[in-house]
């Protein structure tokens, strides 16, 4: 079940691409998925791209790092102009003060690190590290499609409840019509068509605040999808449209979750890294073996150069640097117990979160049952209250009163709907099934 949820919000992923191109173009309407409003969020949100580019500045560590292991070179040239008291040297031979002369150098000296298992584990830290920063990226992303998934179902959700509104203003339109109509034939009271008129008059200033809810969801939307305000959106899907299949058993939920969500994975890269920085400190009490050399050519002049060269190949065995070293290994000792801590918190966390997903996602579902439940009620009372005005054994307060249900009714039938796509991109958050592997 899970394989089939994820392999289907991968193909929505994939039929996500070709809308990169048309978000250029911000004049003309884009049509818009609910899966591909979610990959544009993890696309082109600020929060995910920040995390790819601090995903890059490690990998680059990564090169500094090996650079401790990669030979060293230098250039350099050199001219001197000079005389010498050669009584300074004590030889009885030479004495007395040279003439000037000259000297010109020409350097190239270089160092190689044969074997250092400090830096060689260093190496190692830093790419669990990078591993590390990828896999928080990808989290980012993932709570980028999140609050751009949520925020489709807010402005789906608008958008049906300004049209829930106009039938509602049509609907009191013709309530207030047929008030007028029997007071003008003389079965009705004058008070029944104001009561109507004031319905109406509430009716029509509901549709006017459903319309600016629907333009600020607008403004949500485009922002969480970091496009211009002005652009034009229009829903492919309905807040009632979305069908997943999220496991409904907590075990098997939390299972897969501690198997597959980023955050966890980034944790233990974190772990191994800090391990593997310890390990690096402790591993700088052993020797290093390392070569160093230089050619140079020198002479009184450019045309008149002579080479020499030396070479040197040493072992470094540090004895005593003031128990610095054995304090570092106490501090990053100490590291690693936060971090251990830190990802056994974060487990538990997240299993946590899978449980409180699936115990919203079952209220939710149940919600929108009875939602449609109580609006079929409803508009089965509006429908009987209408047949027994125009009877004229009832005024317009059972009309008035059952047109408030009917409204109160499509209000909570599409806010259950909300709440259940809601619930369904937070579970599939909380169960990891939104990963992504670019």
């Amino acid at each position: 079940m899970i394989r089939r949820v994820t392999l289907l919000f991968a193909l929505f992923c994939l039929g996500a691409v070709p809308l990169a191109a048309q978000v250029t173009d911000t004049t003309l309407p884009i049509p818009l998925t609910l899966a591909q409003a979610m990959q544009l969020g993890r696309d082109r949100a600020v929060s995910a791209a920040l995390a790819r580019l601090n995903a890059r500045v490690a990998d680059a560590r990564i090169g500094e790092r090996r650079a401790d292991l990669l030979p060293t070179l230098n250039g350099g040239a050199t001219w001197s102009r000079q005389r010498m008291n050669l009584d300074e040297f004590g030889i009885a031979e030479f004495t007395g003060v040279t003439d000037p002369f000259s000297i010109w150098r020409l350097t190239l000296e270089g160092s190689q690190t044969i074997f250092d298992a400090s830096a060689l584990t260093r190496v190692s830290a830093a790419r669990d590290s990078a591993i590390a920063a990828g896999l928080d990226a990808r989290a980012a992303g993932n709570l980028a499609a999140t609050s751009a998934g949520v925020a489709y179902l807010r402005y789906a959700a608008a958008l049906e409840t300004v049209q829930a509104r106009q039938a509602d203003s049509t609907i009191a339109a013709s309530l207030y019509q047929q008030a007028r109509d029997l007071l003008d034939a003389g079965v009705s009271a004058a008070i029944d068509a104001t009561r109507s008129q004031v319905a109406f008059a509430a009716v029509l200033t509901d549709l006017e605040l459903a319309r600016n809810q629907r333009d600020r969801a607008r403004l949500e939307l485009t922002r969480s999808l970091s496009l211009p305000p002005t652009v034009t959106l229009v829903l492919s899907d309905s807040v009632a449209s979305i069908a997943t299949d999220i496991p409904a058993d907590p075990d098997s939920a939390v299972a897969y979750a501690l198997g597959h969500r980023a955050e966890l994975a980034a944790e233990a890269a974190r772990t191994r890294a800090v391990s593997r920085s310890l390990t690096a400190v402790r591993r700088e009490q052993l020797p290093s073996i390392g070569a160093q050399g230089a050619v140079q050519e020198t002479g009184p002049g450019p045309d008149r150069l002579s080479g020499i060269w030396h070479l040197e190949v040493g072992v470094r065995v540090p004895l005593l640097d003031g128990f610095r070293r054995q304090r570092r290994i106490e501090e990053q000792s100490l590291r690693l117990d936060v971090q251990r801590l830190r990802q056994s918190d974060l487990a538990n966390r997240v299993a946590t979160e899978v449980r409180s997903a699936l115990l919203d996602l079952s209220s939710a579902r149940e919600q929108v049952k009875l939602a449609g439940t109580r609006l079929g009620l409803a508009e089965q009372e509006l429908d009987q209250a209408r047949q027994r005005f125009a009877a004229g054994v009832a005024g317009t307060v059972e009309t008035s009163n059952a047109q408030s249900s009917v409204v109160a009714a499509r209000n909570g039938l599409i806010q259950a709907h909300a709440a259940l796509g809601t619930a369904e991109v937070g579970a599939m958050q909380a169960v990891g099934l939104l990963n992504s592997e670019h």
